[in-house]
């Protein structure tokens, strides 16, 4: 790829990995089986579930799955896939470049002027057709239509991605569930907002960095969207930060496990009885690192606000509401260009209590 650290990319300290990371660190693991059995109609057995989910989801937003029905033949096709795809020629994957046409298929940082990580990235959509608000300076509200960009190689690509989507997507949707269960409310509550989602997966690439003291896989951020549903590799280097001290918490990796986190939306929805938690990726000199990230993210026509189920005269609302949309184009504007203003974030539509 012929990655360099450029100096002028250099993360400030607090950036910086410190030189001790807490292993593990208490990250809750949840044992989802009970959804897969005969148990599954077992009251008793469902609320321990939801009492699991809601604790973690409250104290640290974040945590992993094990026994969640997506199986491990179809994870690894996937994981194979992706590895023949980021070893092909520079040419070959500029095929699929990204632009500002069409923000799916392929990038890294050589050919995004404003990234500072240190990866390479391909991206698809979980349907065959998304509808979004179209990118760049554009009058009103115009809507494009994204459609995948595919690679020709490797030939069984394809049929790997769209299959593991269609596995993922399922389980995000069983988490969504309880995590609507688990804040008093119906089952399937919060589906609907995702019946045309802008939901996508990331496959990521970390190459071995020269200089891992200058720089991040991913530097400091959290999730815009609803939900993160996370497979990572052996290699490590996803670390969160713990909500009770602020210490950067590395994510142990445990085989054929997910790494679930809560994002923006559910916290707004939720009126922050959930929290969006901080995470970032470091880099190593010596191992390359692989993980597929799927954003479940709601319509592009979608007002967020905090459901109003959750707010009353002692607990009023936290945010005003906005459109999804719109904020999903402005971040993936940013990623093209810089736009001379902070990135949009959900504290922008905090509101101040009197």
């Amino acid at each position: 790829m012929g990655f360099e650290v450029d100096t002028a990319f250099v993360q400030p300290i607090e950036h910086r990995p410190k030189l001790t990371i807490l292993e593990a660190g208490g990250i809750p693991l949840i044992d989802l089986s009970v959804l897969n059995s005969q148990n599954s109609d077992d009251p008793e057995a469902l609320s321990g579930l939801i009492t699991e989910i809601e604790a973690a989801c409250q104290d640290w937003g974040f945590f992993q799955v094990i026994n969640h029905g997506v199986s491990s033949e179809l994870r690894r096709r996937i994981e194979t896939a992706q590895k023949k795809f980021f070893h092909l020629a520079l040419e070959e994957k500029h095929k699929v470049r990204r632009d500002m046409v069409n923000p799916l298929g392929y990038y890294d940082s050589e050919n995004t002027k404003n990234v500072r990580d240190w990866k390479e990235v391909f991206d698809f959509i979980i349907q065959d057709e998304t509808v979004i608000p179209s990118l760049g300076e554009t009058e009103n509200q115009e809507l494009q239509v994204l459609r995948n960009r595919w690679p020709d190689y490797p030939p069984e690509f394809r049929q790997a991605c769209s299959e593991y989507a269609r596995a993922v997507k399922k389980l995000a949707f069983k988490l969504v569930e309880l995590i609507s269960l688990s804040l008093g409310l119906p089952e399937k509550r919060l589906n609907d907002f995702f019946k045309d989602n802008t939901g996508f997966i990331r496959l990521n690439h970390y190459p071995p960095c020269p200089s891992p003291h200058l720089a991040l896989g991913v530097g400091r951020h959290k999730d815009g969207g609803a939900l993160t549903v996370l497979a990572q590799d052996d290699v490590g280097g996803l670390e969160v930060k713990r909500k009770t001290d602020g210490e950067w918490i590395r994510v142990k990796p445990i085989p054929d496990a997910y790494i679930i986190n809560v994002g923006d939306i559910i916290q707004v929805w939720s009126n922050e009885k959930y929290e969006s938690p901080e995470h970032r990726v470091v880099v190593n000199s010596e191992r390359e690192r692989f993980s597929i990230p799927f954003f479940l993210n709601p319509a592009h026509y979608l007002r967020v606000k905090p459901l109003e189920e959750l707010v009353d005269e002692q607990n009023p609302p936290k945010y005003s509401e906005y459109n999804w949309g719109e904020f999903f184009k402005s971040r993936k504007n940013s990623n093209f260009k810089k736009l001379g203003v902070e990135n949009l974030q959900i504290s922008h539509f905090k509101i101040t209590q009197q």
